[in-house]
């Protein structure tokens, strides 16, 4: 996916359509991957809404819920 960038990394699908709501809700596009050798899933921005997509995603949970940023 050219110009797609890693927003966040989430623990499973569920908390990865929940950023995804997220981000959506705050008016970025984005997709979601699971490689197939790892549990988690990563969220994906375009490159240009990076820094907002994560704002949005660390003022909307919980810093414990966060299992990573870029």
């Amino acid at each position: 996916m050219s110009g797609m960038v890693r927003a966040a990394v989430a623990g499973d699908i569920a908390e990865a359509e929940e950023m995804q709501e997220l981000l959506r809700n705050a008016g970025i596009e984005s997709t979601i991957e699971q490689s197939p050798d790892e549990d988690a899933v990563t969220v994906l921005v375009a490159e240009g809404d990076l820094d907002d997509a994560q704002d949005a995603i660390e003022a909307l949970t919980e810093p414990d819920d966060l299992i990573s940023g870029l």
